[in-house]
């Protein structure tokens, strides 16, 4: 399903399907309840999390609540797969409008996924080595998935009818 629900939001959003499963593969390593480490209280005693990310997308509540609304989905859930694709093609085809970046440049489209588009547009990116380190592992990510589903692609593309 993994592939399906990817398919599905490249092809309305235009963001690639190797993009997406990259962006996934970074954020939650394809854990459907994945959450930020917790943050320790006088090093030992768990405390808060540093963000309100879920998920396989680990979509931000603010952010999920404006693509629901957006796109009148408002039983959209992060733990779904379907839905966390089709966020991330999402969120691909407005950093396209907001922040002029496109659709097939993996390693900016992160960096505005990881940093949020007004941090992108500040170029906080500049001064932020992890976001860069991140950006560039998911977009090494993003042509490894890209070269497997070429090598793949007359298998994939055949329907299959299992009984």
């Amino acid at each position: 399903f993994y592939l399906k629900y990817t398919r599905a939001s490249s092809k309305k959003w235009g963001a690639p399907i190797s993009s997406i499963l990259a962006v996934i593969n970074k954020e939650s390593g394809f854990r459907r309840f994945a959450k930020p480490k917790r943050t320790k209280l006088f090093k030992i005693i768990p405390y808060r999390r540093p963000s309100s990310s879920l998920g396989f997308s680990q979509a931000v509540v603010k952010t999920f609540d404006l693509y629901k609304k957006e796109n009148n989905k408002p039983l959209a859930l992060r733990i779904s797969f379907r839905n966390s694709s089709d966020f991330i093609g999402w969120y691909f085809w407005k950093t396209n409008k907001i922040n002029k970046v496109s659709l097939n440049d993996t390693r900016n489209m992160y960096l505005n996924y990881y940093l949020g588009w007004q941090a992108y547009k500040n170029k906080a990116y500049q001064t932020n080595k992890k976001a860069i380190i991140f950006a560039k592992s998911v977009e090494k990510q993003a042509k490894i998935y890209k070269s497997q589903l070429q090598e793949c692609k007359s298998v994939l593309n055949k329907s299959y009818i299992i009984f």
